[in-house]
């Protein structure tokens, strides 16, 4: 790994050199490197690209890795990712993709992620969309989710759009049994030109099934978002889906939330707010000594943290 690889794994996955535990790193559309463990197996599909990443029932504590980088440009990529989290598991996943492109052509990275989530486990996954480089040719992303929570099972999904990314479509589509639980919390920052869609849709099938669904993200420059969420309670279950977004200079936000209820028991709620910074937030903090631009700053980290 040279340089600019070593910190696109940084950023991504907070890879500061070799990680503990199980891992897998998908550079410019090749195995770079791979480790297994007693209690967590990854392996190369042999129909098409990706990997299974099968965790055995029972397995505490453990962390795996399984960041992609691309570092040449005119590289397009498209993996499946089928996670297999064993009854009673207990475990963390780091995904995320990051770009550096100093040329003309688009570099590109879809990955379909199909989660298994066994009975009574709990997954946290953490998933990092990071873009940079000078060159001219995008830096694309499209990653999609397929989640299936088996009952009493658990997964929260943290996902965040850093910066540097000029396209980016992201569709998660979910299915929770009796007692499982699905909590997103989403945060995207855009600039200049570029455009962000996310696309949740959520079906609450179980006896005390819940999701909660939350979206924050700052759009500026002339950038573009759009947050689309369903959520449809088919039995005796609570959802909750919330989009909170900063708008600025001239770009553009839309948020269309959703509910279904399609049981008698089915408790939903949605909320929706877009607006731009308050102005008595900036006077605030640039009479403590900011500048307007530094104020400005601090109110994004604090909304985004």
């Amino acid at each position: 790994m040279n340089n600019t690889e070593q910190q696109l794994l940084k950023i991504i996955a907070d890879m500061d050199g070799v990680p503990q535990g199980a891992y897998n790193i998908r550079s410019n559309g090749q195995l770079a490197d791979r480790r297994v463990t007693e209690n967590i197996d990854i392996k190369t599909k042999t129909d098409k690209n990706g990997i299974d990443i099968i965790i055995r029932a029972g397995t505490k504590g453990e962390t795996v890795h399984i960041p992609v980088i691309i570092s040449e440009s005119g590289i397009s990529d498209l993996v499946y990712n089928d996670f297999i989290i064993g009854e009673n598991a207990d475990v963390t996943i780091m995904a995320g993709c990051g770009i550096h492109n100093c040329g003309d052509d688009e570099s590109r990275h879809d990955g379909v992620h199909t989660f298994f989530v066994g009975k009574n486990a709990r997954v946290k996954y953490i998933e990092r969309h990071y873009g940079e480089g000078d060159g001219t040719g995008g830096r694309n992303m499209n990653p999609t989710t397929v989640i299936n929570i088996a009952e009493g099972g658990y997964l929260e999904m943290e996902t965040s759009q850093i910066k540097g990314i000029d396209s980016t479509f992201r569709t998660t589509r979910a299915s929770v049994a009796d007692g499982g639980t699905l909590v997103i919390h989403e945060k995207i920052m855009t600039h200049k030109n570029q455009t962000a869609d996310t696309d949740f849709s959520v079906d609450l099938n179980g006896v005390n099934s819940s999701a909660n669904v939350v979206s924050r993200s700052v759009a500026r420059d002339s950038s573009k978002q759009c947050f689309k969420s369903n959520i449809n309670g088919n039995n005796l279950c609570n959802g909750h889906t919330e989009c909170d977004a900063i708008i600025m200079d001239n770009a553009i936000v839309k948020a269309i939330p959703q509910l279904g209820a399609n049981h008698i028991d089915a408790s939903l709620i949605h909320e929706a707010a877009i607006g731009k910074i308050a102005g008595e937030q900036l006077i605030k903090l640039m009479t403590l000594g900011l500048s307007r631009e530094q104020a400005e700053q601090e109110i994004i980290n604090g909304f985004l943290k």
